[in-house]
């Protein structure tokens, strides 16, 4: 059977009602089933996704400088900040953000920001990593103006996410360079926070 005869035949996957048992297995098993709550995500064979598990990285504070504004470009409004330095802590590694960095947000027409940050960072042990991130910043309307205004708000008032991965020759931080990050963001009137953690 081709791929193109697979995708449009419906004989060629079996019926919902195969299924039927293992579902209502999960259904008696669930509390999320119970009062027509959320579903479990079901795989074939009846397995349920397992959750990801993290492990904390380090804290991260930058300090930037402008914005240039590109204008709107066809993809949105380009606007580039310049990363003039940061600290960042944890308990595997801890050091300083270096001046040169950028982070090049692009506002969407949706409303959202998309973030696509590069930095340097130096070791205090004098180990230079070089990081990059993407991830994005949006909210209601009336918070995301108090955050243009540099107010603090709350970062349980909007969505700030971003994933990270890593570079560096250094031996003792070659674990770097095999792991994905995920950060949560917080937009401060002093600059951008982060909270990385490490994917396991």
């Amino acid at each position: 059977m081709t791929g193109e005869t697979a995708d449009t035949d419906p004989a060629a996957y079996p019926p919902l009602t195969l299924y039927g048992p293992v579902l209502e297995q999960v259904r008696a098993a669930s509390p999320q089933w119970q009062g027509g709550g959320r579903r479990p995500n079901i795989q074939p064979g009846g397995q349920t996704m397992s959750e990801l598990t993290s492990t904390p990285l380090f804290e991260i504070e930058l300090t930037v400088e402008g914005p240039q504004a590109a204008g709107d470009t066809p993809a949105g409004d380009r606007r580039i900040f310049l990363v003039t330095g940061g600290r960042f802590e944890g308990e595997r590694l801890r050091g300083t953000v270096l001046d040169g960095g950028s982070d090049w947000i692009l506002l969407r027409p949706d409303g959202a920001f998309q973030l696509d940050v590069r930095l340097m960072l130096q070791t205090d042990d004098e180990a230079l990593i070089c990081m990059t991130y993407r991830g994005l910043r949006h909210g209601p309307e009336a918070v995301m103006a108090r955050l243009a205004r540099g107010e603090t708000v709350d970062p349980a008032d909007y969505y700030f996410r971003v994933a990270a991965f890593f570079e560096t020759g250094a031996a003792r931080y070659d674990w770097l360079n095999r792991i994905c990050a995920i950060g949560r963001g917080d937009r401060r009137p002093t600059g951008p926070h982060y909270s990385f953690f490490e994917i396991l």
